[in-house]
């Protein structure tokens, strides 16, 4: 089933995204299968997403199961949209296929609120630290039952204080102050949010 799971997020993101055929980079870690980042755009004037394939090839489960089921559980995948991208050589996408990967190497579960924190730039002179997940615009791809349906999760870069602040008051706090400061987040140049 993993083949059409995959085979099918890529017509679903195609579909909803629109715009030319994507551009594909493949990332490769040992023990696991490829990872694919889609790169779309520019789309809705100067708008680059980006969006990891390869993800919900599986369920995500609790690490501590001693037997994973094949296809009941959470699925997902990332999608990353930034303004005039970040660049060919930035690394964003090695960086989005490492976040995405995060399920299969370290029994994390995608989810909405979710931190994932690299320490370490996001890409190459990114001030940003760590990614925030939450609703995308992509609705969720249902698939043959009984497998779940796959959500697509919006990745939003930040920076280490907001990480920080989302781990001390939480990711709603952070959007508010995002809201109330007037921070565009798919700025890939705009600056923390005073906290």
């Amino acid at each position: 089933m993993s083949d059409s799971v995959i085979d099918s997020v890529r017509a679903h993101l195609i579909d909803r995204i629109g715009g030319p055929a994507p551009s594909s980079a493949s990332v490769t870690f040992l023990g696991l299968e490829p990872l694919e980042v889609l790169r779309f755009g520019p789309v809705d004037g100067d708008l680059v997403r980006y969006a990891s394939l390869g993800c919900s090839r599986r369920p995500m489960g609790d690490p501590s199961d001693l037997i994973a089921d094949p296809v009941r559980g959470p699925r997902a995948e990332l999608v990353l949209s930034l303004r005039g991208g970040a660049g060919v050589a930035s690394g964003v996408h090695r960086t989005l296929a490492v976040l995405a990967a995060a399920p299969a190497v370290e029994g994390v579960v995608l989810t909405v609120d979710g931190l994932l924190d690299l320490g370490e730039p996001l890409w190459k002179g990114a001030p940003f630290t760590a990614m925030l997940l939450g609703d995308s615009d992509i609705d969720d791809l249902e698939l043959p039952e009984p497998a779940d349906p796959v959500r697509f999760l919006q990745a939003v870069p930040i920076t280490g204080t907001e990480a920080a602040w989302v781990r001390l008051r939480g990711a709603g706090a952070l959007r508010e102050a995002w809201t109330e400061a007037g921070i565009d987040v798919q700025d890939p140049a705009r600056g923390a949010a005073s906290l």
